[in-house]
């Protein structure tokens, strides 16, 4: 659905302004790079079970407060890392298969918001914990620590918060137990070899996003001669789908801002209120193609990005990650889409009002 209302948006806006060689250069073909060498890696991450580790120890858990914490601040921290679509790809069928064999499948949609939560507000510390994020670093005059000591506040108000609706969710009996013994989750040894390389490609891929290397073709180009090397087949994991999406939402963005008139008037509509756009736009078209149109039109960077980091918590629509996350349900529970999205709703609408404000007034320290 989003590939599709990307094609329609690039396709539109070719001719509101007719394609020219300069089309070539404003395509930001750096972003698309580094994007499909972060995701490369990740499919070896999920292929190679590289955090089975961490799964095995959720399963051994036996009070549901504690596993709870563990499930949602696993996916907290991992989205940091590994991005926030990838973390619930491994945590939240962990968390429906445990729920499920223990007897308390009760609790398996509040936990999965919570996890939902825990993607969106964990993944907006680091330069690399999301899509967005990863595309506005690229353009944001800043150094990664203070990228980081600008996202810290709302991430860790986030941290206390999800704690905070843990206990709610509990409040009836904190050290109620899991019961019988929950299923066997599979998860894999993986090639001890395979594991060593992606983990070190991992750490050359965001080197090349943090010192935003001018050579990034270079990198590019021996990563890909790694992962061919190493497991040629993972190229066709790849989220392609993502990736065509970006381009056309940068041919989208360019076209647009080579017109005059839309791009005056756009400017005009955005500039001052790139928070509440970011979160309003998103809605729509969620927050990663939202950010590249945006982001021509933005004169405050910190705006923008609180708003699109904060943009998955109204709706569904309004996170990849979050659609992922109703993929996953659905999957498991057929016709059951419906609850998952009022509970989804609920949950995170609540949270959206608690940290709606203090982003909005946040916005207003600029980043540099």
């Amino acid at each position: 659905m989003m590939l599709t209302a990307a094609v329609a948006a690039a396709v539109i806006s070719l001719f509101i302004t007719p394609p020219d060689k300069s089309l070539l250069t404003g395509i930001d073909w750096r972003t698309l790079g580094v994007l499909f060498m972060m995701l490369t890696v990740l499919e070896g991450f999920k292929k190679e079970n590289v955090l089975s580790p961490l799964v095995r120890f959720g399963s051994g858990l036996k009070r549901m407060v504690s596993l709870t914490l563990f499930l949602v601040f696993g996916v907290f921290f991992t989205s940091m890392f590994v991005t926030n679509d990838v973390s619930l790809i491994i945590f939240a069928p962990l968390t429906i298969a445990v729920f499920r064999g223990a007897g308390k499948e009760k609790y398996i949609l509040p936990v999965l918001t919570f996890q939902n939560i825990a993607a969106i507000r964990g993944s907006m510390l680091t330069p690399f914990g999301s899509p967005q994020n990863l595309f506005l670093y690229g353009h944001a005059k800043t150094s990664v620590w203070r990228f980081i000591l600008h996202m810290l506040p709302l991430s860790a108000l986030s941290a206390l918060l999800l704690v905070l609706f843990v206990f709610i969710l509990f409040r009836k009996d904190r050290t109620e137990k899991i019961g019988r013994a929950a299923e066997e989750t599979p998860h894999g040894a993986g090639r001890k070899y395979k594991k060593t390389v992606y983990i070190v490609l991992f750490l050359f891929v965001v080197s090349v996003i943090v010192t935003r290397t001018k050579y990034w073709y270079f990198a590019l180009a021996l990563l890909a001669a790694a992962v061919a090397l190493t497991d040629v087949k993972i190229f066709l994991k790849v989220d392609y789908v993502l990736l065509l999406t970006f381009l056309c939402f940068f041919i989208f963005s360019h076209s647009i801002v080579s017109n005059e008139a839309v791009s005056s008037s756009l400017s005009k509509a955005v500039a001052g209120n790139e928070y509440w756009w970011s979160i309003g736009l998103s809605q729509a078209i969620s927050n990663v193609p939202s950010t590249i149109v945006l982001y021509p039109f933005s004169k405050n960077f910190a705006g923008l990005i609180y708003g699109a980091d904060t943009a998955g918590l109204v709706s569904l629509i309004g996170s990849l990650a979050s659609v992922i996350n109703y993929r996953i349900y659905v999957r498991e529970y057929p016709g059951e889409g419906g609850k998952f999205i009022k509970t989804f709703t609920m949950i995170s609408l609540a949270f959206f009002a608690i940290v709606v404000v203090p982003g909005y007034l946040l916005s207003f320290w600029e980043f540099f």
